[in-house]
Formats: structure tokens, sequence, C-alpha cells
């Protein structure tokens, strides 16, 4: 059924000129509205709302005044007029009906009308989604034989980003990735030092990110919402840091936070609970960590949780595998290839289900584990007769199910066998 509006989608844009009607323009985003069936829940509702409106209207009870919606910082804004954004349904409903598009066809929706494509370059749509609570996860995937790729797991539809702009050292090195807000960010060495490279949602292009207060690789990240912390790591020197800093998607800029109680490289970073976690990692060339550190927000203070990472990591072991589900932690052992469970009262963990990949072949180099909304990811390389392919495996924890069995989300073609970056996008 979505091919087929698609298809009738595509037809009938190439069939209309510049001055098409608002008619034929509300033909052309209902059709791209009507995929998700919450749409047409929404409308309904709208309708029925502008019908008791209209009938308060009629019998002197109520005066519809224009709403205008205007986002600070932004050129657009919602002002009702004759060139309507959906003919027969006021803005601020046509923007919750817009909001709860699939957000891979907001391009498509920005070639309907300049109105159109300003709302969508404006990146407004996607403060109305936080609002609304409407989120979509994206994964994005770097491997060995291609660019920067997106893959929507809903319509298991892969997108290729623009190549990055960078320079060849940039390409060649080492990376580390965080998908925070919007924007992907892409964390390398350049020529001339340290460099992020960010990849923006609402502009679909690569840009500069500003350099963190100090540089470092090989950090512990994670983000919730708009922010990101990165911690511990590494300087161009190779000292070994304890220094943390918090990222703005929005702003755009880098707060200092405070001092971990270790310094730390090599380490995984997370959230859960509301607050901010590392573990793992290394306090040296030699020294393996098996604490962790929590940071509270609000409080801005660390807690030295002892123990939380049994066993340690060694220097030529991949960062712990960790990702949080429903603010539950776990961990993929690169050791024995399992899926533990970590049990915040007792400190302790607990294998829950084998993995689909052998993590033990590259140290867990290599091999992606990540969490996607409700579901954990492995994400790994796969030789076979038609050769090389990335295979991406999920499994939702609720569901119960502890066999041997992951579900196969989709399988990418001529993409190299290693990850060399993965992030997950949720907006």
């Amino acid at each position: 059924m979505v091919d087929a509006q698609a298809c009738l989608f595509s037809q009938l844009f190439r069939s209309f000129d510049q001055d098409s009607g608002s008619f034929q323009k509300y033909i052309l985003a209902y059709i791209l509205l009507a995929r998700n069936g919450e749409i047409l829940k929404k409308v309904r509702e709208s309708m029925c709302r502008e019908l008791y409106r209209s009938g308060l209207d009629l019998i002197g009870q109520k005066k519809r005044c224009p709403a205008v919606k205007k986002q600070p910082g932004s050129d657009y804004n919602g002002q009702r007029s004759e060139d309507s954004l959906l003919p027969g349904l006021h803005d601020d409903i046509a923007l919750d009906c817009l909001a709860w598009a699939r957000r891979s066809d907001y391009p498509s929706l920005a070639c309907l009308s300049k109105r159109f494509n300003l709302l969508i370059g404006s990146g407004y749509l996607y403060r109305l989604r936080r609002q609304l609570g409407i989120i979509e996860h994206w994964v994005y995937l770097a491997c060995s034989l291609m660019p920067w790729e997106a893959f929507d797991p809903n319509r298991q539809r892969w997108m290729r980003l623009p190549r990055m702009p960078c320079d060849e050292c940039f390409s060649y090195a080492d990376k580390e990735s965080l998908a925070v807000g919007t924007q992907l960010l892409v964390f390398g060495r350049e020529l001339t030092g340290f460099a992020i490279w960010m990849y923006c949602l609402v502009r679909r292009n690569w840009s500069r990110c500003p350099s963190m207060n100090l540089s470092r690789c090989l950090f512990g990240s994670g983000s919730s919402g708009e922010i990101a912390i990165v911690a511990g790591g590494s300087n161009k020197n190779g000292h070994v840091l304890k220094c943390a800093e918090l990222y703005n998607s929005e702003l755009g800029t880098w707060e200092t936070l405070p001092d971990m109680n270790l310094p730390r490289k090599m380490c995984s970073g997370f959230f859960m609970d509301g607050k901010f976690y590392v573990i793992g990692g290394m306090s040296s060339h030699t020294d393996s960590l098996t604490c962790g550190e929590e940071y509270n927000l609000e409080t801005r203070m660390w807690k030295r949780i002892r123990n939380m990472y049994p066993g340690g990591n060694r220097a030529t072991q991949s960062p712990p595998l960790v990702a949080v589900v429903n603010n539950q932690l776990y961990a993929a052992d690169q050791a024995i290839n399992v899926v533990k469970k970590y049990d915040k009262v007792n400190n302790t963990w607990n294998v829950v289900k084998p993995l689909p990949v052998r993590a033990d072949s590259y140290n867990g180099w290599g091999l992606a584990f990540k969490a996607c909304g409700d579901k954990l990811l492995v994400i790994g390389g796969h030789r076979g007769p038609q050769g090389e392919v990335i295979v991406l495996h999920s499994w939702c924890p609720e569901e119960g199910n502890t066999g041997p069995e992951w579900d196969v989300l989709a399988v990418r073609e001529r993409a190299g066998a290693f990850v060399y970056n993965c992030a997950v996008m949720g907006c």
C-alpha cells in the first residue's frame, strides 16, 4: 500500500506545473500524511474540534482568533492566510498533522510550495515533535566500503548522506560518532589537529561543529534529547583525562563540567534514569578500570560506583559495548559472546541471551551494540557466498525471549564486513 501511494505521489508530482492550485498541493500532502495511520486519527480529531469551534461561532458563544505560531530564531511563522498549509484546516492544526508525518517524507513535503520549504527548513517541526512526544529512531552507519548511510527501521529504507567535505587525514583516521538532537557528530583528526564534523538533519548537509574546550579522543559519550556529555579520553599528547563537557545541540555550545574522580580513556558513556554514567576504560596504557562513575546533572557531582564493570577491558579490546533500553542497562560481553543485563540494586550482571554474531573475533571491534527505541541492535559483518554484508539484528527485551533467536531487521549488501562507526538518532 505504501509503495502504491509513493508511486501515485510521483506521478501526480510530475504532472503538476508551477501554477498548480492549493487543492493539488493538498492532495500531494495528504498522500504523504496518509502513510502514517496516526495522521488520519489526528486529522479526524482536528476536524471534530473545528466543527465544534464553528458551531460555537454560529451561536455567538465564541470568537475564533487567528493563531500565530512563531519560533524564535527561525524565519517560519504559521499565520493563517488564503495560502494555508492544508486547505480546510487552520495552520495550528495542520502543523500538528505535519509533525506526525514520517520525517523521511519531509524532503518531499518541502517540494510542495515555498511555504512548505520554509517550514521544513526552519526545523520548527522537529521542535514541535519533541513537544508532542513523537520520536522516530534512525540508525547511522559508516562501514568499510561505503560512506555514511542512514537506515529507517520503520520503512526499511536506506538513505546515503552527502559526502563529508573533510581532508584525507580525517577520512582515514579512527573516528568516533555521537547523535544528539537532530545532529550527527563525527570526531576525528585532521592534518591540523582534532576536528568535529556535524551532519544537520534539518539542512541535510555537513559543516564544522564548534570544538570542545579541551579537544580529545577515545572518550566516553552519551546523549539525551538535545544534550550530550563527553567524559575522559586522551589529549593530543596522549595524556589520559578526567575532565568532561556538555554539548547543547540547540545552542551549538560546549560547557565544561566538574572533573570525574578518576582519569580514563577507551571508556563508554550513557544516560540512565536521568543521570549520565561512564563505565570501564583504562586509567593508563596498562591499567584497566572496573569501576563506573555517575554524574548528577542537578547537583553537578560525580559518584564512583565500585566494580560496576567487573573484569574491565584490555588495551586491545574495544570500549565496553553497552546500551540502555527503557532505563535498563545491557552489555555485549566480548569474551563469551553473550548479552548481559545490569542489576542496579545488587550492582551485578546477569546473562540474558547469546549474541547473534561473534564479538570475540576482533575483540569487540567492528561491531555495533546500540539501543533503538525499545529494541537492542547488534550490527555486524558477515561473509557469505554472495560476498560481504552488514546485518542488523534486533531484539525487544520486554518480549522476554531469552533464546538464541534474534530478528534480522535488515541486510545491507556490498557494504563490507566491518562497522567503523554507528549512532542512533531519535527525533
